[in-house]
Order: structure tokens, then sequence, then C-alpha cells
């Protein structure tokens, strides 16, 4: 479970990616393994709206687990989801996908640039 103090270590010091409606924001952990953070806002639309869009997050997050960069260290992953027309599971499964990539893409191209933030 991620705590606020997790969410703003992974805010103010990760890296963020969108892909489709998705914006995911990654920083590596210490655990091991990923964990996931939501952040879905009230802008979104109603709370079974909202509600929706958390159980589809979390389920693509579940089915793709073992797909999720581990080495040396797990990922926390915030998702946040911006005003958009409900979809289905695979194409929220899709668009985590492609977040999480670029986001692991990202931290280690900073992290191997002479000036970039570990």
């Amino acid at each position: 479970m991620i705590h606020a103090r997790h969410f703003a270590l992974v805010f103010d010091g990760g890296v963020r990616a969108t892909a489709g409606p998705l914006v995911v924001w990654g920083a590596p952990n210490q655990v091991g393994h990923c964990r996931l953070g939501l952040a879905i806002s009230r802008r979104v639309g109603t709370a079974p709206v909202r509600n929706r869009i958390r159980r589809l997050i979390r389920e693509s997050f579940r089915l793709m687990r073992d797909d999720l960069p581990r080495e040396p260290q797990g990922y926390d992953v915030v998702v946040s989801a911006r005003r958009h027309e409900p979809l289905t599971l695979q194409e929220y499964r899709t668009a985590m996908a492609r977040a999480v990539q670029a986001v692991d893409s990202r931290w280690h191209q900073r992290s191997n640039k002479p000036n970039g933030r570990p």
C-alpha cells in the first residue's frame, strides 16, 4: 500500500508518462516489487464512474504485474486519469503497459545522465 509520503516522493522525484487518458508517475522503491497508487479526481466523473475506473486500473495492474520492471528494484506507480469516455479493461491494460514502460525507460535515461537525479 502506498501512503501519502510515498505519493509525495513519486510526484516530486519520479518521472511522468502519459498514455491515452492515463497519466502515470513512477519512481523506484526499495521493496522489490511494484506498488500502485491511484489519484482519480472528481473532475473525471461521478463516484460510480470514478470507482469503475479505479477497479479497471487495479485489475489492469494485477494482470500485468509479472511484466512490470523489477530489476534492481520495483517501482511505486501512481496513476491519475483525465476526463474521458469509459474504456474497456483491455484498453486500460494497454495504456498502463505503455505508460509504465515509458516511465521505466525515462527513469533509466535520467539515471544514466551525468547530472541526472538518481
